[in-house]
C-alpha cells in the first residue's frame, strides 16, 4: 500500500516537474538567434542605430510644428518622406534579389547617415526651413525604398538556420521596439534641454555602428539561381506572386489598411501632446515611449514562441487591440490614461506587424524574397504617407480626437473582414506548412477509417 501511495505521489509530481523543465526550456530558446554570430553583430550595430532613428523621427515631428504650428503640414512632411518608399519598393525588390544584399545595406545606411547630419548641420546653424525639410524627408523616403526590403530579405542570410528565423524576426522587433521606448524619450529630454539638431547629430554618429557590423559580417550562403529575366518581367512575377496567394494577399491588404487608417496616429502626437494633453516635448517623448513599451511587451511576447504555428489568428486579434486603443485614445484628456491606451495602440500595432513579417518570410520562396518583402514595404510604409496626409487633413479640419477615433474604427473593421477569411487562408497555408514541418500531414481517408474502426 505505502509502495503504491509513493508511485501514485510520484505520478502526481511528474506533470508540475515536466511543466517547469519544458517552461525553462522555452525560455532557453527565446534568445537562440542570436548564437548566429552574423546575427549578432547585427543586433548589437542596430540596437544602436534605431535609438538614435527615433530620436529624429520625434525630432522632426516637433520641428516641423515648432515652425509652422500646423497639423496639416505635419502630415505632409510626413507623407513626403514615406511617398518615394510606396513609388520604389516593387523596383527596389527586384534590385534586392539581384544584387548582394549585404552591399545594398552598406550603402543605404551610409546615405541615411549623411542625411541625419545635413539635418543636424541646419539645425544646430539656426537655418533650418521647411522646404529643406521636405526635401531631405524624401531622399530619407528614397533611401528606405531599398533599405527595408533589403532588411528583411537579409534577415534569412543571417540566420543559418531557418528554423531560427521566426525568432530572429522576433528578437529584430524586440530591438526595434527597444529602441522605440529609449527613442522618444531620450529626444524629449534632449530637445527640451537643447534643441532637436543634437538629435539629428546624435542619429547620424549612430549609424557608424550598423555600418561598422554589416562590414564585420561573414556571409557564406548556398547561391540562389538569379533570373535572367528583365526587370518589366521580375516585377509582373512578383506582382502575380502576391496578387494571386491568398495568404500573402490576405494580410497584406489588412495591414495596408492598418498602416493608411491607424499608422499615422504618430504625426499627430505634438498635437495631442501640446494642445490636448497641453505639455511639451516631454510629454510628447512619454507618449511615444509609452507605445514602446506596449510594443516592446508583444516583440517579448513572440520571442519565447518556438513555431510560428497559431500566429494567424493574432493578426485579426492585434488589428482589433489597435484601432480599439486608437478610438478611446481619441476620447482621453488624462495624461496617465493616454500613456495607459498608447501602451495598447503599441502592442497591437507590433503584434500585427511581427506576426505578418515572420508568417510572410516562412511562406515566400527565396528567388522571390526580396520583391514580396518590397510589396510588404510598401504596404506597410507605403500606404502610411496618404494616411499621414489623410490624418494631417482631417485633424485640420474635424481635430486630431475625432480623426484617431474615426481610423481606428476603421483598423477594427478591418480586422472583422479578415477574420471572416481565415478558414480559407488556413487551406492555402497549410501544405507549406506540412512541407516545412511545421506541422504535421493531415491522416489519410483510409486511416481516418481504421481509427474509427
Amino acid at each position: 500500500m505505502r509502495g503504491s501511495i509513493q508511485k501514485s505521489g510520484m505520478a502526481t509530481n511528474l506533470p508540475q516537474k515536466a511543466a517547469i523543465k519544458t517552461w525553462k526550456r522555452d525560455y532557453s530558446h527565446a534568445w537562440r538567434a542570436l548564437r548566429h554570430r552574423n546575427f549578432r553583430l547585427f543586433f548589437g550595430g542596430q540596437s544602436i542605430s534605431l535609438i538614435g532613428t527615433w530620436m529624429t523621427r520625434i525630432a522632426t515631428a516637433w520641428l516641423v510644428y515648432r515652425l509652422t504650428k500646423s497639423a496639416l503640414l505635419l502630415g505632409t512632411v510626413s507623407f513626403a518622406g514615406q511617398i518615394p518608399t510606396f513609388l520604389l519598393a516593387p523596383f527596389a525588390g527586384v534590385f534586392v534579389d539581384r544584387l548582394n544584399r549585404r552591399t545594398v545595406l552598406i550603402w543605404t545606411q551610409t546615405l541615411a547617415m549623411l542625411q541625419s547630419l545635413a539635418l543636424a548641420a541646419l539645425t544646430l546653424s539656426h537655418r533650418i526651413t521647411i522646404p529643406e525639410i521636405l526635401a531631405l524627408s524624401v531622399f530619407q523616403g528614397l533611401i528606405n525604398a531599398f533599405d527595408m526590403p533589403g532588411r528583411q530579405a537579409f534577415m534569412v542570410q543571417m540566420v543559418n538556420d531557418r528554423a531560427d528565423l521566426s525568432n530572429a524576426i522576433a528578437i529584430n522587433s524586440s530591438m526595434v521596439n527597444l529602441a522605440r521606448l529609449l527613442g522618444p524619450s531620450l529626444a524629449g529630454i534632449v530637445i527640451g534641454a537643447t534643441n532637436e539638431g543634437w538629435c539629428f547629430l546624435i542619429d547620424g554618429v549612430s549609424y557608424i555602428a550598423v555600418i561598422a557590423s554589416l562590414v564585420m559580417m561573414r556571409i557564406d550562403v548556398a547561391e540562389v539561381k538569379r533570373s535572367t529575366a528583365s526587370m518589366f518581367v521580375q516585377l509582373r512575377e512578383g506582382w502575380a506572386y502576391v496578387s494571386t496567394f491568398v495568404p500573402v494577399r490576405s494580410i497584406l491588404l489588412l495591414f495596408a489598411l492598418v498602416s493608411l487608417m491607424g499608422m499615422p496616429y504618430v504625426v499627430l502626437m505634438p498635437i495631442f501632446a501640446a494642445n490636448v494633453l497641453h505639455g511639451g516635448p516631454h510629454t510628447l517623448g512619454f507618449l511615444m515611449g509609452a507605445a514602446g513599451v506596449g510594443a516592446l511587451i508583444s516583440a517579448l511576447s513572440l520571442v519565447v514562441r518556438k513555431s510560428v504555428r497559431g500566429l494567424l489568428k493574432m493578426l485579426p486579434i492585434a488589428a482589433a487591440s489597435f484601432g480599439t486603443g486608437l478610438v478611446v485614445f481619441g476620447f482621453s484628456h488624462w495624461f496617465w490614461f493616454s500613456m495607459l491606451l498608447m501602451v495598447i495602440v503599441g502592442f497591437g500595432m507590433i503584434q500585427g506587424l511581427t506576426a505578418s513579417n515572420t508568417i510572410i518570410q516562412t511562406l515566400v520562396p527565396e528567388d522571390k524574397r526580396g520583391r514580396v518583402m518590397s510589396y510588404y514595404t510598401a504596404a506597410f510604409v507605403g500606404m502610411a504617407p496618404f494616411g499621414s496626409l489623410l490624418a494631417g487633413a482631417l485633424a485640420h479640419w474635424i481635430g486630431a480626437p475625432h480623426t484617431v477615433m474615426l481610423t481606428g474604427t476603421c483598423c477594427i473593421i478591418g480586422a472583422a473582414f479578415f477574420t471572416m477569411r481565415m478558414r480559407a487562408i488556413k487551406d492555402y497555408m497549410r501544405p507549406i506548412y506540412v512541407e516545412l514541418g511545421i506541422v504535421p500531414p493531415r491522416p489519410s481517408k483510409l486511416v481516418e477509417e481504421q481509427a474509427g474502426s
